[in-house]
């Protein structure tokens, strides 16, 4: 993040659920020769435990030619994020954002500290990004306020931080519009990244636009699952005798699509031409 922003660029963090995807991101990455981040969320591990996850994404990250970091994306618990970091993942984060903000300051405090042992950054979100990770709730945005930002970084310790600015998880019901001012007054209260959560169906220019007011790192998840559906379900209605290895290849193929196209995008610089 710290080299994109000499270069006001934004990196990619893609969530992953499988091998396939964990495969089309790295292989993304090494195609365009750029950094990216391997994320999972809490909220994903019922159905792809951290147990079989977490290794494989560190695995993958420490065999690429490319740096990767290995991010646990909306951690809800300490035990959670203790075994992360204790799997070797770079970097955790602490989503306490539905508390108050002196319950979110404390809580997240108490991750800075556990972080520091690992050597391991810490995000943190302040203010309510719209949606939920798996669709099952609806939570209604609340946009980050930019002095409250000020004081969370300063009282916390943290090195990046999520904000609420009108971004959403997963499918957005209507075209997403960012709060750019608001953006713009926390970038220049706040020293560190920011990070754009709910980056699936926010459109190229508006992500370009977020990247040149400081957001630094950029979270696809919903769009990289939804390639991955489609590359299989396009496959198994081609094939009339379809086989596993064709199949897995066609769901990395997929993802790796969706992901080297964000990649592009996240270096292009916004213009207002």
């Amino acid at each position: 993040m710290e080299k994109a922003a000499r270069h006001r660029q934004g990196v990619g963090s893609f969530s992953v659920g499988n091998m396939e995807m964990v495969k089309g991101v790295i292989e993304a990455a090494e195609f365009s020769e750029t950094p990216v981040i391997l994320q999972i969320a809490e909220v994903r591990l019922k159905d792809s435990p951290l147990e079989l996850m977490g290794p494989m994404m560190v695995e993958a990250a420490k065999s690429s030619d490319m740096p990767i970091a290995v991010h646990l994306d909306h951690g809800m618990t300490m035990k959670t994020i203790q075994k992360a970091t204790d799997y070797g993942f770079t970097s955790v984060m602490l989503d306490a954002s539905s508390f108050s903000f002196e319950e979110n300051v404390k809580k997240t405090r108490q991750i800075v500290e556990l972080a520091k042992g690992y050597d391991a950054c810490v995000e943190a979100e302040l203010g309510i990004v719209g949606g939920s990770e798996d669709g099952s709730e609806d939570h209604e945005i609340q946009c980050t306020d930019p002095v409250q930002a000020r004081q969370f970084v300063e009282r916390t310790g943290i090195d990046a931080l999520a904000v609420a600015i009108g971004n959403a998880h997963g499918e957005y019901k209507t075209v997403p519009r960012l709060q750019f001012e608001v953006l713009e007054e926390i970038s220049a209260k706040c020293a560190i990244p920011l990070v754009l959560h709910g980056g699936s169906g926010i459109s190229d220019d508006d992500f370009r636009r977020a990247i040149s007011l400081g957001i630094r790192k950029v979270n696809i998840a919903t769009a990289s699952f939804n390639q991955l559906t489609l590359a299989a379900e396009k496959y198994l209605h081609e094939k009339s005798t379809p086989n596993y290895f064709d199949l897995s290849h066609a769901m990395t193929e997929g993802v790796y699509k969706n992901v080297l196209h964000h990649i592009d995008v996240f270096k292009t610089p916004w213009s207002d031409q």
